[in-house]
Order: structure tokens, then C-alpha cells, then sequence
């Protein structure tokens, strides 16, 4: 198994779908008792990620949820007409705070 097509069990990556699918998504990793996980986007999905959390934090699990580290970065990915273009990327990391 190639380490690029390999996703670690914490982490959500946000793209095309409702909001909904990636809140789920992370409220079932939390259920399942993961203390920490990354949500990832890049590009047009960096504000469904941030609404992600936002959603998890205040509507969700108020006051169980912190946001313990937010890494931004950009990509170089070639487009489909061969050109080079450069995306922003984010990674939120969520902790579950103890009981």
C-alpha cells in the first residue's frame, strides 16, 4: 500500500459533498473514540472545512471540542491544460477534551 493513496484513519477530507457528509463523518471518528483528527481541504472546500468545525464545535459538542492547530500551505498541481497552478491547502486539528 502506497503511502500517496494511504489516508489515516483521523482524517476528513473535504471536497465536493454537503457540509453535512464531512460533520458526520466527524462526529462519528469522535464517537468511534479517536481523540484527535485532522480535517484537510484545499482550494473552493477550504471554507466547507472551516464550517465543518465551526459546526462540530458550537452546534455538536459544544465546549467538548477544541481546535488545537490550523496549518495552511498551497500546492503546486498541474491543470488539465498542462499549466502549473498553485491551490491553497488547509488542515484543522481537532482534540476531544478529556471528561
Amino acid at each position: 500500500m502506497s503511502q500517496a493513496s494511504a489516508t489515516p484513519s483521523n482524517v476528513v477530507l473535504v471536497g465536493k459533498k454537503p457540509v453535512m457528509n464531512y460533520v458526520l463523518a466527524t462526529l462519528t471518528l469522535l464517537n468511534q473514540g479517536v481523540k484527535e483528527i485532522v480535517i484537510k481541504a484545499r482550494g473552493r472546500a477550504i471554507s466547507k472545512a472551516v464550517d465543518t468545525v465551526e459546526i462540530v464545535r458550537k452546534r455538536f459538542l459544544p465546549g467538548k471540542v477544541d481546535v488545537k492547530e490550523i496549518k495552511i500551505d498551497s500546492q503546486v498541481l498541474q491543470n488539465p491544460e498542462g499549466r502549473q497552478t498553485r491551490v491553497s491547502t488547509i488542515e484543522i486539528v481537532l482534540v476531544k477534551k478529556e471528561d
